[in-house]
């Protein structure tokens, strides 16, 4: 009996410690949340802090003229001055409402030409490598073609666009269905899943994790092939977006303002990126029980 008592005491210890055990990640998330925003800011803040400092030393040390290399403080100037005469919002607008039409666009586009590609053999054969091939052409040699075919309007810089985007859309679907396990299809049709049933339920959710990083670097490149768009085919009627205000400045050899137009497009990047991008990654891995992964 005492025997008995004993092993009782240190299974009920064990099962104990194994509750504590799995209480302890939460609470450990639940005390380091506030570390791990800081280790998430606090790099890239360093970063910018040294490459600013750098900037500001090369600018002191007379590197170059002024005219050539104006300091952070020149370009902040610049940035003021946009927004205390009310068009600097306007100009990101341009770009950012065109940047996304743009993208919504290649993602309708691209979605069910990535299905296709990786469904029918026939079209892969046929379109595979042209995708490829497309995804790896800078998306500048694009811009004189589109301006001969539709003039300087807006379907020039959407036609770019599109031509930016669509390739790394359909390629990143077309690589998230050849990552997913035959099992899941076989599955799906024991429950009754066929036929578009299937490319909804099973396969485009299986899917979800290459496709997003198609739809990820498809912004990436939708974003480039806008302002390439923007920074050639300028014209008053079109309006000014980033890339054409980036093209004004140069023409004015205005340094000041181009690398403050730099600096906004570079903004624009990473907020989409953070806003948009990263919560979806984090929440695709979470789903997936990759937690640790999403950071």
């Amino acid at each position: 009996m005492a025997g008995s008592d004993t092993e009782d005491t240190s299974d009920l210890a064990g099962l104990e410690a194994g509750l504590d055990a799995l209480e302890r990640p939460a609470a450990a998330a639940r005390t380091s949340f506030a570390r791990r925003v800081l280790a998430t800011v606090l790099p890239p803040l360093c970063t910018v802090v040294l490459i600013v400092g750098a900037w500001q030393l090369a600018a002191a040390l007379d590197l170059k003229p002024d005219h050539v290399l104006p300091g952070p403080l020149d370009v902040a100037r610049s940035i003021r001055r946009m927004w205390l005469e009310g068009t600097l919002l306007g100009y990101v607008w341009t770009s950012v409402s065109r940047g996304a039409f743009g993208f919504c666009m290649s993602i309708v586009i691209g979605t069910p030409l990535g299905l296709a590609v990786a469904r029918i053999r026939a079209v892969r054969a046929a379109i595979g490598p042209i995708l490829s091939g497309l995804q790896s052409l800078p998306s500048v040699a694009w811009v004189p073609a589109a301006m001969i075919w539709f003039g300087l309007t807006d379907t020039t810089v959407y036609a770019v666009v599109l031509l930016g985007a669509v390739p790394s859309i359909a390629n990143g679907l077309v690589a998230g269905v050849d990552q997913t396990p035959p099992l899941y299809l076989r599955a799906g049709r024991v429950v009754g899943a066929t036929g578009l049933a299937s490319v909804r339920h099973v396969l485009l959710p299986a899917a979800l994790p290459g496709f997003l990083a198609g739809l990820k670097q498809g912004w990436a490149f939708a974003w480039r092939s806008l302002m390439a768009a923007e920074l050639i085919a300028s014209s008053p009627d079109l309006g000014t977006g980033l890339g054409q205000l980036l093209e004004n400045f140069r023409t004015y050899s205005d340094m000041p303002g181009v690398l403050a137009t730099i600096i906004l497009i570079l903004l624009v990047g990473i907020g989409i990126d953070v806003l948009v991008f990263s919560p979806l990654e984090r929440r695709v891995l979470r789903s997936r029980g990759l937690a640790g992964r999403a950071g």
